[in-house]
């Protein structure tokens, strides 16, 4: 008998009607003759009332309560799915992060599995009962409880699912699989069959919510094969592994965007002045992450750099820009609001020369203005103007025949 480890979306366990139908697809995956780890993410409903009784009793709470306040929610998801199980005629137990032998640690103020004793996991199974783990926890050295944070819940299965050597790790979402672009945006986006690890984890840093970079970067580690598939229907999804099957021989693979992007540019006086080193070190520190980076070094003009950040940092990046002015010797500040990247991905790019050519000829010919331009062995990203965002989508999910792919 095989064993699965399934991560559900917080949006089907929203309602009593939804934690029953998630219930039954587990149902059909033991009849099937599946053994079944579930890990569950925070019920959204019970988080902002747990947060509110909170700041009512303090301004400043420590952060050991805080993360064992905020653990609270995912008990009782997993608690309330184990009963729904158990009401249905099967067996089932829930199990908070350290009862499933979930080991963390924290560094530069981030949560990370450290290991994990999978013996407890196994009894129970072995028991053929259903299994329900409250994701994105574990418990460090001196006995504290630990949120994982923003992708917790997929990683802990991930390495739940390496821990007892699953079969594969599901990751149940809104979606019933990975898209050759977001079908809100490219209304002739199709579902892909496989795609890899590479090419989800481009996907994931540049805004896909199917699955957290951390998550897809830890199966890749660990060589475990993910699905993404829908929480709603019970149909194949995307296989996500290392190497996948040619989709009729497919050099671009998915179109992504992201919307508010911003550029800043910052400029010297000389040469002699300029360090990116101490300039983007300065930002980090102030965890304001930076994307796409252009350096202009011309003689006889006062040399540039430019690079991109999300909207939400923009106004802590100017702040700290200002601050530190003398120290880094910079000249001026300036920067430009409106903006989008369009991305192509592919692991097919890295044996095929000439891919970025056609999409800035393909870009040329729609009249989209290409405003800077980052690019890997399997990416080829643009900035351009926000309201050319899904005009450009559109037209390079065109040129590159996505529209073709049959899920």
């Amino acid at each position: 008998m095989t064993t699965i480890v399934v991560k559900i979306d917080s949006t089907a366990l929203s309602t009593p009607e939804k934690i029953e139908q998630i219930a039954d697809r587990l149902i059909e995956q033991k009849n099937a003759g599946k053994k079944v780890v579930a890990v569950v993410p925070p019920l959204d409903n019970l988080e902002d009332k747990l947060l509110h009784y909170s700041q009512i009793l303090s301004d400043n709470p420590s952060n050991r309560e805080q993360h064992a306040l905020n653990v609270l929610n995912i008990q009782v998801a997993s608690s309330l799915l184990a009963i729904s199980l158990v009401k249905k005629g099967v067996q089932a137990v829930s199990l908070n992060g350290w009862q499933a032998g979930i080991e963390v640690v924290e560094t530069n103020q981030n949560v990370i599995i450290n290991g994990i004793n999978p013996e407890t996991i196994i009894k129970h199974l072995n028991n053929d009962e259903f299994v329900i783990v409250a994701g994105s926890q574990g418990i460090d050295k001196n006995h504290n409880i630990l949120l994982m944070g923003e992708g917790g819940p997929e990683t802990t299965a991930v390495a739940i699912g390496a821990a007892i050597q699953a079969e594969q790790v599901e990751i149940l979402t809104v979606q019933d699989g990975i898209y050759t672009a977001d079908p809100a945006v490219v209304k002739q986006a199709r579902k892909l069959n496989q795609i890899t690890y590479d090419e989800m984890l481009e996907l994931a840093n540049l805004g896909s919510t199917y699955i957290h970079p951390r998550a897809v970067e830890l199966a890749k580690i660990v060589e475990i094969p993910l699905v993404v598939r829908s929480c709603t229907e019970n149909q194949e999804g995307t296989l996500i592994k290392g190497e996948v099957d040619m989709e009729k021989n497919l050099i671009v693979r998915s179109v992504a965007y992201e919307a508010d992007i911003i550029r800043l540019t910052v400029g010297y006086d000389s040469y002699e002045q300029s360090s990116l080193a101490d300039i983007f070190t300065t930002l980090a520190e102030h965890n304001i992450d930076v994307d796409i980076i252009v350096q202009a070094v011309i003689d006889g003009v006062k040399p540039t750099v430019s690079f991109s950040i999300a909207k939400e940092d923009f106004a802590e990046a100017i702040k700290v820009l200002e601050k530190n002015k003398a120290k880094l010797m910079f000249s001026f500040a300036d920067f430009e609001v409106g903006l989008a990247k369009v991305s192509i991905v592919g692991a097919g790019m890295v044996s095929n020369p000439g891919v970025a050519a056609r999409m800035f000829d393909r870009l040329r010919k729609e009249r989209i203005l290409v405003k800077m331009v980052s690019t890997s062995e399997i990416k080829v990203s643009v900035v351009v103007p926000q309201d050319e965002m899904v005009r450009a989508a559109n037209a390079l999910h065109d040129e590159f025949n996505l529209v073709e792919v049959t899920a």
